[in-house]
């Protein structure tokens, strides 16, 4: 069931619910996400950054995603996270990922807004929708620069103009996370969700979630945001269970048998969020 996320965002921001949208790194973690969105009955999107597919390639990635789809009976959707420009995003595309994001954030309202539009213009006939982002998520996404010392908060007013300017289909906003690990508890402000969706209709995204509390999160989803992404603490969930695995069998040599117990953290940790996002039976 390999569909685009469009309807997804849709049906979740009707159903005041949210997708979440976890980063894949291997052959792994897509199966272990595929099976608890299986088990939990939940539709999911699963996406990669240019990161990760300079490690191997768009084309590996999407096959992955694609068999994975194709063998499950929720809907799926693959995402291209952070596109970081036009090529990137139509690249994407005739890979066969059907929702990509391009992030101009690091530049100019007026740039973000062009750059955000020429990527809707290919994408719309094709019936890709497209994730843009305004405002500033601090930390270090990929292979980007950190973000520090900035507004960490979407303009209301900016993000109507935006969404009416470049026809992005759904819009990642500043709300006061980051990327990466946080240093200190981080804090989600909730009365800038609640004014951005006030005078967006778009779906909104939240970004840098992986170690913001639940509580925190499932209010922003009441707020209105409809998908959340999760990525550092896959990574960490992983290799909790890989390393695990090997510190008590050191002589293990069959990379397989220390994947499993990595996979099952996976398994565990995406089935707590989708719980927590009042995604399950949504499938």
């Amino acid at each position: 069931m390999l569909v685009t996320t469009k309807e997804m965002l849709l049906d979740a921001q009707a159903g005041h619910y949210a997708v979440g949208a976890f980063n894949v790194e291997s052959l792994e973690f897509v199966m272990a996400v595929v099976k608890a969105a299986e088990e939990l009955r939940s539709p999911v999107i699963m996406q990669t950054t240019p990161g990760t597919v300079k490690y191997a390639n768009l084309d590996y990635f999407a096959a992955m995603c694609k068999v994975a789809a194709e063998q499950a009976s929720v809907p799926v959707a693959i995402h291209l996270d952070h596109g970081d420009g036009f090529d990137r995003c139509v690249q994407a595309m005739k890979a066969g990922y059907t929702s990509v994001m391009i992030d101009g954030s690091h530049d100019t309202f007026e740039d973000n807004i062009a750059l955000t539009a020429s990527v809707t213009k290919v994408a719309a006939p094709l019936g890709i929708p497209v994730e843009a982002e305004l405002g500033k998520v601090g930390g270090k996404e990929d292979d980007g620069p950190a973000v520090e010392g900035e507004n960490p908060y979407t303009d209301p007013d900016e993000a109507r103009e935006f969404v009416e300017r470049t026809g992005c289909t759904s819009l990642a906003i500043g709300v006061g996370t980051a990327h990466g690990v946080y240093t200190e508890t981080p804090h989600i402000e909730q009365d800038v969700v609640r004014a951005i969706r006030s005078v967006v209709d778009v779906p909104l995204v939240l970004h840098g979630t992986s170690g913001v509390p639940d509580d925190q999160v499932a209010e922003a989803v009441k707020n209105g945001i409809c998908k959340v992404n999760y990525a550092t603490e896959l990574r960490q969930a992983f290799m909790r269970g890989f390393m695990g695995f090997m510190g008590e069998n050191p002589g293990t040599f069959d990379p397989k048998k220390a994947n499993k117990p990595g996979m099952e953290e996976i398994t565990n940790l995406v089935k707590i969020r989708m719980t927590n996002l009042g995604s399950v039976n949504k499938a």
